[in-house]
Order: structure tokens, then C-alpha cells, then sequence
């Protein structure tokens, strides 16, 4: 009977063990059917999909709350991940006047940052990923100790508001429904912070503070800000396709500067100027130095690689450069690289200013003078006949440029390109010249000089008036036409000597690329006055074997 019994309850407890297992199969498979069909959905989901489950600029206020609670430990991990990842980076933008800048300590303080909004960004089309960006502000009261060479550098009260862009990509039909996340600062919109540098003599070198604090500000534009970003895999793969990649190149003529601001007690600045569009050491290029002069003519070439022409800006710094002792920047000025009309070249004046950011300083402090021209990879440009064309080369010429370009006209594009031909400039009149008489007049006479060929020409001195007319014509053989500068400069004769009244500078890519041009052009260093004048260029015939 008991035996009986207990077979009974054995087949009871069997019978609802296999149907406790067989509906916990039921119940797991539609869990995992359930959480694939909502990582299925994760995976087609669209912008206006994104944009109904996270409005714009949505509040986050339930976020800061638990950052706040869980800061302590989140500054203790993130310190130490900075001062890893970070001092590295330093090791990039530090100025040549110092060795090193390492961190000595750093601890992000008691002040957690708060987001102050979300938003979904618009992707490009047939995009696979979905792109966030989080606005975040913070009055931080951090410690960060700097060992500058000799040095110590603390720095304190940061103040920052900027937007991180989170990009996650590319979706894919398995949780989390992403492959990888990429991360960068989209903008800066403020960053302000306390730098006490003390101990050693190197502290009393004028322009010393500037440069570190302008060498942090450069090592977040060049390591995290758009179009700089970090991947970080989630799923095991290949994510080399969403790293920065060049797109385009940016050719840059500097070509002068005017009424720069004067640095020195005793006689003139030396100015030279300095360009990038990332702030990475091997990326900066310098221009020469002029010495003693206010209105500096450099005449001189550079190219950059552009990431994203969308985003990203050339920067000039025009610095006093005294040799022995640190620059002393004189000022300052960007230009928005989405300004410029792919394969067209631009001619621009820029205001320079103390501070890119701040910009509170109204003081002049001078105006550079810049040719620009953006080409991105697979679009023609304006200069792409001439690239392809070996314009007046020699035998031997032709021979070295094939070599030194391997074929690719593309590559080297303007450095190694010879443009030959004769230039003639018709000098037709002045309009409102200002009086340097007694009688409120002037005899003035106008001198032409091709700077990098070293010609001079000029024509006769006009009777005394401030609206002479000349009607003179002058050819000049080039030989280098992309690299050649034209200056104009208007004289006042006297008995007893002579007096500059100003002067017009000019490249030749207008001319080259026109063909013909006649302007009326403003007097630089002059209080008034116009130069009216005709310029015509004749290639020379493009050289053909025998």
C-alpha cells in the first residue's frame, strides 16, 4: 500500500515537474521571441521614431539627481581615466618653450556636472545609426596640479558649458541593437578657468600663462572636439569605417597683414603668423617672421587635411616674435571652413581679435589678409587645367615635377605647379588721393614691384592733383605666377624727397584664372583714395615634346 502510495505521488510530482519545465520553455521562448522582436524594432527604427520617444531638448532632471548621488565615485573613476587617456595627449600641443606639461594630481572636485538637454540629430540619408546630442554645463571646483618642466601649474574654478554628440552605430538585429558608440564634444560654447603657475624663474617670462592655458584650450579642440571622435565596440567587429578620415584639402595663401598692433616698447613688432585647422603639433604650420614692420607681406603657401568641412574652421594666430623669450600674441581669427564654396577660391580680410571665445576685448589689433581654397576629394576645382596642364616647364622641369608627383597632378597640386606668363598692368588713375602739400595737393607717381621676381617699374609723377591719370602700361615676365605677388604702392614727389601715400597688394590668381581685370582698388595706409587699374595675363604656350 505504502508502495502504491509513494508511486502515486512520484508520478504526480513528475507529471508537474514536466509541466513546470515545459511552460517555463514556453515562458523563456517568448521572452527571447519578445526581446527579438524589440531588438528587430530597435533596428528600424526611424528619426521621427527617436524624436516620439525623446522629444527635443528634453529635460533631464531625474538624470542629475542620480549623478549627484553616485559623483563621488564617478569622479574618483573619471580622474583616473583623464590623467590616463589625457597626459598623453598634453604631450602633443605642448608649446616648444617648455618640455612637458604631466599631472601631478587631479581630482574633478565635489560639483557633479548637470545635463541641461537632449536632442536627437538629424541623420544623413540612408544613415545606420542613431546620432544624440547631450547639452552639459558645470561650475566645477576641481584640483588639477600640472608639473609644467620645472614648474607647478594648479588649476582651478572651471567653468564649461558645451554639447557632446553620441553616435551609435551601426544598428544591428542583436541587443543592444548597436554595434559601437562614438563620442565627442560638438561645441564648447564656454570654458573659462584659474591657472596660478608658481615656483621658478621660467614663471616671470612674459606670455608663459598664455601658452599653457592656450595649449589645454588646443588639446580639447585636437583630441575630443567633432570631428574628433572615440569608438567605443560594444559588439565584437570591424568599426574602422567610423573613424576620422580625410575628405578634402585646404589650400591657404597668407598673404599679408595691416595695422597690426605694436608689442614693443622700442621699435615694431616682428610679426609671424601661425595656422591649423586641428591644433596637433605635426598639424601647425608657421609662417617666417618679419622683422620691425606693422604691415607685414608673407606671400606664402600652406595646405591642410579638412575632416569635415562642416564643422571645422582654419585658425590664425598672429604672434610678436621677439626670438629670445615666448611670442607675445598680438591676435587672433577663424574663418568657418563651410564659408567657402568648394573648388572656388576666396579672398578674405579678417578682424583679429584677443580671444576667439570671449571676445570681450573691442580693441583694434589689426586686420590679416588671406586667399583660400577648398577642394574635396573628387571635385574639380578652378586650378584643376592648370594642375593638369605643365605650363613653360623645361625639359628638366617637366622631369623632376613628374617625379617628385609620381603622376598624380592631384596630390602636391599647387607646390611643385609652374605657371608661366607675361602680366600687364595698365595703371589708369587715383580717385581722393589725401593732400601732402602745403598747396592740398599731391605729385604723386606710382611704383610696381613683383615681389618674388624682385621687378620694379614706375610710372612718370602726374602733375600736382588728387585725382591723377596716368594711362600707362607695363609688362612683367613671370615665371611663377601661383606664387607671385603684385604691390602698388603711391608715392608723393617733392624737391626734397618723397612720401609714401599707400599701397594696394595683390596676388595673381584672379588675373591667371580670369584672364583680365579691371578694379578700382582702396589705398591701404592711406586715409582716402582709390587706384583704378587694368590687368591682363597671357599664359605662356604649354610645353610639348619635340
Amino acid at each position: 500500500m505504502g508502495f502504491l502510495t509513494g508511486m502515486a505521488i512520484g508520478i504526480t510530482l513528475g507529471i508537474a515537474l514536466i509541466f513546470a519545465f515545459a511552460r517555463f520553455q514556453i515562458t523563456r521562448s517568448n521572452h527571447r521571441s519578445h526581446l527579438a522582436k524589440t531588438v528587430a524594432a530597435f533596428a528600424r527604427m526611424t528619426m521621427e521614431d527617436s524624436r516620439r520617444i525623446l522629444p527635443p531638448k528634453q529635460k533631464l532632471t531625474w538624470l542629475n539627481t542620480h549623478l549627484d548621488k553616485i559623483w563621488p565615485y564617478v569622479n574618483q573613476a573619471a580622474s583616473e581615466l583623464i590623467k590616463r587617456i589625457v597626459e598623453p595627449t598634453l604631450d602633443q600641443y605642448t608649446p616648444t618653450m617648455l618640455s612637458s606639461i604631466t599631472f601631478n594630481k587631479l581630482t574633478l572636485g565635489t560639483v557633479a556636472p548637470q545635463f541641461t538637454g537632449i536632442s536627437i540629430v538629424e541623420a544623413e540619408s540612408g544613415a545606420d545609426g542613431v546620432t544624440m546630442e547631450l547639452e552639459i554645463q558645470w561650475d566645477g571646483n576641481p584640483k588639477i596640479v600640472l608639473d609644467i618642466k620645472t614648474l607647478v601649474g594648479v588649476v582651478k574654478n572651471i567653468r564649461f558649458t558645451g554639447v557632446f554628440r553620441l553616435i551609435f552605430k551601426p544598428l544591428v538585429n542583436e541587443f543592444p541593437s548597436f554595434g559601437a558608440i562614438s563620442y565627442s564634444l560638438i561645441e564648447h560654447k564656454h570654458l573659462d578657468f584659474t591657472l596660478k603657475v608658481v615656483g621658478g624663474d621660467i614663471s616671470t617670462v612674459p606670455g608663459i600663462s598664455d601658452a599653457i592655458e592656450e595649449t589645454i584650450r588646443d588639446a580639447i579642440e585636437g583630441s575630443i572636439t567633432w570631428p574628433v571622435r572615440k569608438i567605443i565596440p560594444i559588439i565584437a567587429g570591424d568599426y574602422s569605417n567610423l573613424e576620422l578620415k580625410s575628405v578634402g584639402t585646404l589650400e591657404v595663401k597668407l598673404v599679408e597683414a595691416k595695422n597690426l598692433a605694436n608689442k614693443d616698447l622700442i621699435g615694431k613688432s616682428d610679426p609671424c603668423a601661425v595656422l591649423f585647422v586641428r591644433p596637433l603639433r605635426n598639424a601647425i604650420q608657421t609662417s617666417k617672421t618679419i622683422n620691425n614692420e606693422l604691415d607685414p607681406v608673407w606671400n606664402e603657401n600652406f595646405e591642410f587635411s579638412v575632416e569635415d568641412a562642416s564643422t571645422q574652421h582654419l585658425t590664425v594666430r598672429v604672434f610678436d616674435d621677439e626670438g629670445i623669450q615666448a611670442k607675445q600674441l598680438i591676435g587672433c581669427a577663424q574663418v568657418p571652413l563651410k564659408d567657402l564654396q568648394p573648388g572656388k577660391v576666396k579672398d578674405v580680410w579678417l578682424k583679429l581679435v584677443k580671444d576667439l571665445e570671449v571676445q570681450k576685448d573691442t580693441k583694434y589689433r589689426g586686420e590679416v589678409h588671406l586667399e583660400l581654397l577648398y577642394c574635396p576629394y573628387g571635385v574639380e576645382s578652378i586650378f584643376t587645367n592648370l594642375y593638369s596642364l605643365n605650363y613653360g616647364l623645361t625639359i628638366l622641369e617637366k622631369a623632376l615635377k613628374d617625379e617628385i608627383m609620381g603622376g598624380d597632378v592631384n596630390r602636391s597640386k599647387k607646390k611643385y605647379v609652374i605657371v608661366r606668363g607675361v602680366l600687364s598692368v595698365t595703371v589708369i588713375s587715383a580717385q581722393d588721393l589725401p593732400p601732402t602739400d602745403i598747396s592740398g595737393k599731391s605729385n604723386p607717381y606710382v611704383v610696381l614691384i613683383l615681389k618674388k621676381a624682385d621687378q620694379k617699374l614706375k610710372t612718370r609723377v602726374a602733375n600736382p592733383s588728387l585725382n591723377p591719370v596716368w594711362n600707362q602700361t607695363f609688362d612683367f615676365v613671370v615665371e611663377d605666377g601661383l606664387h607671385e605677388m603684385l604691390l602698388v604702392e603711391v608715392w608723393d614727389h617733392d624737391l626734397v624727397g618723397k612720401d609714401k601715400i599707400g599701397r594696394v597688394t595683390m596676388t595673381l590668381t584672379r588675373v591667371i584664372l580670369e584672364g583680365e581685370v579691371e578694379e578700382s582698388y582702396p589705398l591701404d595706409g592711406a586715409k582716402s583714395g582709390k587706384l583704378h587699374l587694368h590687368l591682363r595675363w597671357v599664359p605662356q604656350h604649354k610645353y610639348r615634346d619635340p
